[in-house]
């Protein structure tokens, strides 16, 4: 499915849930959620966190409801399900599409500025020099006695520094590579949403409607 259309799905189906109370239908989502991500090989230290780190803020809902909530065990599990839900759903997202193709199709499909696009781009090609930026620092500050931690503001005046500096080389670059702001741009990668992304789009949507409708419970 077309990224762009598969982030808007998630984001619907997520917002539905959240005023809802079905625990059959979280249940049903986490599964197929499940199910689609094993299809796309995902690896299996990925898995693990999604079924890992989303563990102790359910459990806390769920102790939280059954010792002193009023609706009973029966909500307790709808929101410790809940949870799982949130975190399935966006990992068929996350997992299986690529930030390059969102950026693509949200500037050509869904007419985003092309400088917002292609800033979210940057950004996210960033994070691997951010983090080997932030290496350096702590390094350097080794050599000269001083531990910095990730509570140490120091390290975050630094590293917003190097951003500072990153974003204006960036700019240029841009600019070089005939990157002009408010016009026409041919694109190397054309992506369109098609008849199957609409057919895909609706039918899950519908499907997910006519779920919460009729499980209730």
């Amino acid at each position: 499915m077309n990224p762009g259309m598969k982030l808007l799905l998630v984001m619907i189906i997520a917002l539905e849930i959240s005023f809802t109370q079905s625990l059959t239908v979280n249940i049903i989502l986490i599964g197929v959620s499940l199910i689609y991500i094993l299809l796309q090989r995902v690896h299996m230290k990925a898995l693990f966190g999604l079924l890992f780190w989303p563990l102790f803020p359910a459990l806390g809902l769920f102790v939280s409801q059954w010792l002193y909530g009023s609706a009973g065990i029966h909500f307790a599990w709808i929101l410790f399900t809940r949870i799982y839900a949130y975190v399935f759903l966006g990992a068929t997202f996350t997992l299986t599409s690529s930030i390059t193709d969102l950026s693509l199709t949200l500037e050509q499909d869904f007419r985003l500025p092309a400088k917002f696009a292609y800033g979210v781009l940057a950004a996210f090609n960033l994070m691997p020099k951010i983090t080997e930026e932030i290496r350096i620092i702590k390094t350097s500050a080794l050599m000269r006695g001083q531990a910095l931690h990730f509570w140490s503001p120091k390290l975050y005046f630094k590293s917003i520094l190097s951003s500072i500096q990153w974003s204006q080389n960036l700019a240029e670059a841009m600019t070089s590579h005939g990157f002009v702001e408010d016009q026409a741009r041919t694109h190397y990668k054309v992506i369109r949403i098609t008849a199957m992304d609409w057919i895909l789009f609706v039918g899950l949507l519908v499907i997910v409607q006519a779920l919460l409708y009729f499980l209730r419970y």
